[in-house]
């Protein structure tokens, strides 16, 4: 595989920190001392203000109203900007995807508040169904096709899985980043497997044209880590804390604005639980073993 140029992400992590936090040290209505006046929150796969509406303004309504506090959206330019964002104050709550939310981890060292949990959220890899492979050992010397640079459950996690399989990702196999024609290229013989999501299978099938008898899973990879709801390291630890226990005992309400848009139906059944930071090493891992750790 390719190593692919995470250099340009360095250009991202550049802001200051030396601008103040918009806090009051009155109580609000129903959150305690030391809250802000309001939030800003932001997602780091939802880019420019209409789509932040459509998808998360629903869960803004909702989370203002178990807060108490006013919640304004914002926008990010890509994925990694919310970095630079917490940095420079101009976010305070951010929802990350798994990888991202380790990029935010190193460099903006933001506190995990939740995470949600989806139950059927793993990695699978495919092959044709008249495929003669296997086993995953058996991909050495092939070309597999994954969704983008930097997906957790169509590009990290797979390459962790074939990095257990015995594999080397910058030299045992080939990885081409084709979103959802994955599929299409794998029954056309452009590909010999293809990596994708458990939770996404099934739509893509679905909006290509595709059937399941089509191809055959040789491998599915262990329950993944959820994405991940974080706070600026500005606030007080009570205040994140109030916040935990609030989102976490209203997580029904939320859960349920949340799968109100069309864009997450992903998180239907989903629960929120603590963050367990380790659960994403492998993440770490995966980035070191493909030589892109330094940006880490």
């Amino acid at each position: 595989m390719k190593r692919r140029n995470f250099l340009w992400y360095s250009l991202l992590f550049t802001a200051g920190c030396t601008t103040g936090v918009n806090f009051t040290n009155n109580s609000s209505d129903k959150i305690g001392i030391a809250a802000p006046k309001s939030l800003k929150f932001a997602v780091t796969d939802v880019i420019g203000i209409e789509d932040l509406q459509r998808d998360y303004g629903a869960f803004r309504t909702a989370l203002e109203e178990i807060l108490g506090i006013k919640i304004e959206l914002f926008p990010v330019e890509n994925p990694t900007a919310a970095a630079p964002a917490l940095l420079s104050r101009e976010v305070d709550i951010v929802f990350a995807g798994p990888s991202e939310y380790i990029i935010l981890n190193a460099r903006a060292k933001p506190i995990p508040i939740i995470t949600i949990e989806r139950s059927n959220y793993h990695s699978i890899i495919l092959v044709r169904a008249d495929s003669k492979i296997k086993l995953l050992s058996q991909l050495k010397g092939k070309t597999i096709a994954m969704r983008k640079v930097g997906s957790t459950a169509s590009h990290i996690a797979p390459t962790k899985l074939l990095i257990d399989a015995g594999l080397d990702p910058n030299t045992d196999f080939k990885t081409v980043m084709l979103d959802d024609k994955g599929g299409q290229a794998l029954k056309k013989g452009e590909v010999d497997a293809w990596a994708t999501a458990s939770d996404r299978y099934k739509n893509v099938l679905e909006s290509e044209g595709l059937t399941e008898k089509d191809f055959s899973i040789i491998f599915k990879g262990p329950l993944l880590p959820g994405d991940v709801f974080v706070a600026s390291n500005q606030f007080a630890s009570s205040f994140i804390a109030d916040m935990r226990s609030r989102m976490i005992n209203h997580q029904d309400k939320l859960i349920q604005s949340l799968v109100s848009a069309k864009a997450n139906q992903k998180y239907k059944g989903g629960k929120f639980i603590s963050v367990n930071d380790a659960n994403y090493n492998m993440i770490r891992e995966v980035y070191q073993k493909i030589g892109q750790g330094n940006f880490l």
